[in-house]
């Protein structure tokens, strides 16, 4: 039986120690310079950083692994959890460029975490020297370069002996709160979770003996769990072969990703939805005529909502490139569950369902539910009512709660947080449950996400989710970016509750503002009956988001009440 990512690592080092585990696109072009590691270099880089951890006593303790895109990540992470070390993946800094609240965010997560040694490459060590005068909690930690830990060191490696339960890496979550919460998740759910991302995603031994073993292609971060769950440890896992390359060098030029799917034809590559809708505005003819997606079978969109629009538009302009239709996979998890929880079917197209007849929609096709397929094995999902903590009948719109063998072990150094969210029960039903703060409902057991809890925007005793008046706003105007839109509620004081509307639009539109807020109003009060209290056009890039994409609507909220927001018209403070 397979107790750790390490057994695993360990046997495909011994069983196909010349195979490509990962290669890395350096510039982000397939022409462009290529490094890789096979699964014996990897086992062996990892058994050295991980020796190296062991003789100095770290096993149990916080490592903070601070790593640019590229291969060096992975063997430190899987080295942390070859010594017993408790991985904590953070964003690397920036030196002097680094802005502060990248800054904050690092302070409060070294201290959390109670990190002891910081592991990290060369530029990032030098980084942190500049730093260090605004990062008091660096006192007393080590700082490794792990370029400089001698390969040889492998020889004194010694398994770890962890159990299921041993906590193997803390996934912090990148909320809008400014207490940030770890994630402890262990061994037994790490194994778990990837056999659910196994089953879901169809990786079968056919599966991957028809694809030669390239599994994936990835641009995503490895410091989140979509990237590092999905792509890079599922790798390991199967024992295939992955591509990666760096996030910035998708932004940049998203058509990167298309051109790697054709060069190297995965089964399997995804991303939030802003990704499939930046693809979509970079499809000139000259591009598609240059693609073969026809490889492509598992395109996965999650982590932030998923819009039956982009997902039509992507089928049909990407159809002259070879995609098909059946390849989109809309799916739904939490890094709370380690990361996957449901899935669709594996060449079945997605289930959209139409907006009802009295709905804020009606008509608008591109309003439909989407379905995010159902929970993988040994997971269950039931909706339940918030307030009263039963099971809703079907349909009913309520609470997202998961129990299973993949639900993480709780937040790190937070009994009370860990109690209220992860130790839920549920009349009628045995054990206990994860409280996602999603809302949703389930139809034919297929789960269909409508919103987050905390978000609701209740006005004059009426519910309604933001992503509705988002999407009513961002459908008003095309200059308004897809994904781009926070909605929330403020106090009006006389007024009540009152609707506001951030959106991100171009700097050459500043012009067209004042008639841009008319159009969002109007929309607000045409689909949902409501008078918007204020309309805010800001710059590009400067919706407060999380690492995976979502929206932050609560630090959208406080930076509107607080004056900070990137206002159009107004120069950028940096």
């Amino acid at each position: 039986m397979v107790r750790t990512l390490v057994d695993l690592l360990t046997a495909h080092a011994s069983q196909q120690p010349d195979r490509t585990a990962y290669r890395y696109l350096v510039t982000g072009d397939c022409d462009g310079e290529i490094q890789d590691i096979s699964y014996g270099q990897l086992a062996r880089r990892s058994q050295a950083i991980s020796a190296w951890l062991q003789e100095r006593g770290l096993a149990g303790s916080r490592a903070m692994l601070l790593y640019p895109p590229g291969l060096e990540f992975v063997p430190a992470f899987l080295g942390c959890l070859a010594a017993g070390v408790i991985a904590v993946p953070g964003v690397p800094p920036r030196g002097r460029s680094q802005n502060h609240r990248a800054l904050i965010r690092m302070k409060r997560l070294i201290a959390d975490a109670d990190a002891k040694v910081i592991l990290g490459g060369r530029e990032v060590m030098g980084a942190l020297g500049e730093l260090a005068q605004h990062l008091p909690e660096m006192d007393g930690i080590t700082c490794v370069t792990t370029e400089d830990i001698p390969g040889d060191a492998a020889g004194s490696w010694r398994e770890p002996g962890l159990t299921a339960d041993s906590v193997a890496f803390l996934q912090y979550t990148s909320g809008s709160t400014s207490a940030p919460r770890g994630v402890m998740v262990t061994h037994g759910n790490l194994v778990d979770n990837e056999r659910v991302v196994t089953e879901r995603m169809g990786h079968t031994p056919d599966t991957i003996a028809e694809y030669g073993h390239e599994m994936y292609v990835s641009w995503l971060p490895v410091y989140h769990d979509m990237g590092l769950i999905g792509p890079v440890l599922n790798t390991v896992y199967l024992g295939v072969t992955a591509t990666l390359f760096s996030p910035l060098h998708f932004l940049q030029q998203p058509q990167r990703w298309l051109s790697a799917v054709t060069r190297y034809r995965p089964h399997t590559s995804g991303g939030p939805n802003f990704a499939y809708e930046l693809c979509l505005k970079h499809a000139t003819p000259g591009l598609l005529g240059e693609l073969d997606l026809s490889s492509w079978r598992v395109a996965f969109n999650g982590a932030e909502p998923v819009r039956a629009a982009t997902l039509r538009r992507f089928s049909e302009t990407f159809g002259a490139a070879g995609f098909r239709r059946e390849a989109l996979y809309p799916c739904y998890g939490l890094a709370e569950a380690t990361l996957m929880v449901t899935g669709g079917s594996v060449d079945a197209a997605p289930t959209l369902l139409d907006a009802g007849g009295s709905g804020p929609h009606a008509g608008a096709a591109d309003a439909a539910a989407v379905g995010c397929g159902r929970p993988g094995p040994g997971l269950s999902v039931v909706i339940a009512d918030p307030e009263g903590q039963e099971e809703l009948p079907e349909g009913e719109v309520g609470e997202i709660w998961v129990g299973g063998a993949s639900v993480a072990k709780g937040y790190w150094r937070n009994a009370l947080a860990t109690r209220e969210t992860f130790r839920a029960t549920l009349t009628g039903r045995e054990g206990r449950f994860l409280r996602t703060g999603d809302l949703g409902f389930l139809r034919n057991g297929e789960l269909f996400v409508t919103g987050r809890l905390k978000d609701l925007i209740v006005i004059d005793g009426r519910n309604h989710y933001p992503q509705d008046l988002e999407l009513s706003a961002e459908l008003s105007h095309p200059a308004l970016r897809p994904g781009c839109t926070a909605a929330f509620s403020v106090d009006g004081a006389a007024e009540g509750e009152q609707p506001v509307v951030v959106a991100e639009v171009a700097p050459e539109m500043a012009g067209e503002a004042e008639k841009i807020a008319d159009q969002v109003r109007s929309a607000i009060a045409e689909a949902h009956g409501l008078s918007a209290r204020d309309v805010v056009l800001v710059h590009p890039g400067t919706i407060l988001k999380t690492s995976s994409g979502k929206i932050q609507r609560r630090a959208t909220r406080a930076a509107y009440l607080d004056g900070t927001l990137s206002v159009l018209g107004v120069p950028v403070q940096r």
